[in-house]
């Protein structure tokens, strides 16, 4: 085990600008995010919990590019796998997420939008096949217009946490959460966006009827989007949110 923490530490110290969600809460409760110990641990033999983040290889603590929107990668990043618990979370309530970059410094990338999608299950989540997934997507921040402010900046300000709420019209179910954040800094070049999916099993529970239709994965995002395909360094007045409508519920 000590020479796959070796390993990790030695990524970590290469890619300082990448991170992923470490730690996330339901409600204020706390939860366990997906750590890469678990895919060494795994790899060699050992021990790895029973949690509801989704399992990924994304082992570069890095990001899905454009040129990967048309394969399974964009749904909950490169060779991702359900995690085995469901998590509940009342329909209205709140989930927070904790986003730990490399070296555990503070989320590198200031411009850039936040989102996040549910995806119905129609099932157990454990066994869910991300190709089949539709998200909608119920959360999307993007810049102030006023401030020039980025909601990556207000995720890095808030340490690197951010917190998205459920519809309270959503029907009761099992789903997947998808939260993401699309990093702009080098996307003023055709597949310069970066984007980090991570996503993590809920049942939510309530008495909503809304059941609203979703989109598949490889097909939420285009490389030439102007959301997507965007140069930040100026004034913004106008950015347009890639992804579909914004379901409010």
């Amino acid at each position: 085990m000590k020479s796959s923490v070796s390993l990790l530490g030695a990524l970590a110290t290469v890619v300082v600008g990448h991170g992923l969600v470490t730690d996330f809460w339901i409600n204020g409760q706390h939860q366990q995010g997906f750590l890469l110990d678990y895919y060494y641990a795994k790899k060699n033999g050992g021990t790895v919990p029973d949690i509801a983040a989704w399992y990924a290889e994304n082992l570069d603590i890095g990001f899905v590019a454009p040129t990967e929107y048309g394969t399974a990668a964009i749904n909950c990043h490169k060779n991702a796998a359900p995690g085995k618990l469901t998590k509940t979370v009342p329909a209205g309530g709140s989930m927070s997420f904790y986003w730990e970059a490399a070296n555990k410094q503070p989320w590198p990338h200031s411009q850039g939008p936040i989102l996040s999608y549910l995806a119905a299950c129609n099932g157990d989540c454990s066994k869910a096949d991300p190709t089949k997934l539709a998200w909608v997507k119920i959360d999307a921040k993007g810049i102030d217009y006023s401030t020039q402010r980025w909601a990556s900046e207000d995720l890095i300000a808030n340490n690197n946490t951010w917190t998205s709420k459920i519809p309270a019209s959503i029907a009761p179910g099992n789903y997947v959460f998808r939260h993401e954040i699309i990093a702009l800094h080098a996307a003023g070049s055709l597949n310069g966006a970066q984007n980090y999916p991570q996503c993590f099993n809920i049942q939510i529970t309530g008495s909503g009827n809304a059941k609203p239709s979703g989109t598949l994965g490889t097909a939420l995002y285009k490389a030439d989007h102007p959301g997507i395909l965007f140069n930040p360094y100026r004034t913004i007045t106008d950015y347009p949110m890639p992804g579909p409508t914004l379901f409010n519920g």
